[in-house]
This record gives C-alpha cells, structure tokens and sequence, in this order.
C-alpha cells in the first residue's frame, strides 16, 4: 500500500448546515460531484467530503455512539503560508460558526498553531511550519 490519504469524510449531523459552514464560512467550494447525500471540496491534493452522520456509520458498517462533545482520536490539518495566516483563519473559523479550542501561539516544534472544531465537533489544526513550506501546489513535502 502505497504512504497516501486521498479522501477525508466527516459525517456529519446536518449536511446542509456542513456544507454551507465550508461554502460561506471557510469559503470552500464544493465539486460538481457534489449533491443532495454527499458534498466534497478539493483541499490541495486532497480531498474532503461531508456525508450524514448515520448513512457513514452504516456504509462503514460501524456502530453510532455520541457524535459530538467528545475527542474522537483524529485532527485535521490545514497549514499556511504564515503565522498571521494562522490568526486570520481562526477568526474566519469562529465567525462561521466554530468553536475555538485553543487560539493561535508559539509551538515548541517551532512554529504557530491553534485549534477550532467544526459545528460537528470535527477538530482542525491550523499551523504554520516554517520546517515544511508549503509548495506552490499547495502541497507539503516532509524532510527525509
């Protein structure tokens, strides 16, 4: 098996909801392959989709338990250009409707990060990791 991730699904409480937390509030935009049970954005090389809470547990064939107010062992990524990118996109975040979970500062790995969660408790990172530059592609290479 090939080292990739190649699609990321959140499921999601209210898809309508989701879907326009990612469209106006982050400004994301949504694939034409996108419809009525599934919404999916190109996030660099990527890819993110929303899809009903109860219709992935049973696609995965997974058990449901609580959907919100608890860690659920998995954070998203987003990395930026810079530290002030990292503030701005937080605020943007929060004024769509996320919850901020820890305001942007210093890491000790030596950059600047803060952490929000989506309005279906999904956590994101937004970072800025002057170690991994961020590729005009949008893309991250890691150092060997």
């Amino acid at each position: 098996m090939e080292p990739r991730i190649s699609v990321v699904t959140f499921g999601v409480s209210d898809l309508g909801q989701a879907r326009r937390f990612y469209e106006d509030g982050l400004d994301w935009k949504a694939s034409a392959l996108s419809n009525e049970e599934i919404v999916f954005f190109q996030a660099g090389s990527l890819v993110v989709g929303l899809f009903g809470w109860q219709a992935l547990a049973q696609d995965a064939n997974v058990a449901t338990g609580a959907k919100s107010g608890y860690f659920r062992g998995i954070t998203l990524a987003h990395n930026v250009r810079s530290q002030a990118e990292v503030d701005h996109v937080l605020k943007q975040a929060a004024s769509a409707g996320a919850r901020l979970l820890k305001p942007g500062m210093k890491a000790p790995w030596g950059g600047y990060s803060g952490y929000f969660a989506d309005p279906d408790g999904h956590v994101w990172e937004v970072a800025w990791n002057p170690h991994s530059p961020i590729a005009d592609d949008g893309s991250i290479r890691l150092p060997r």
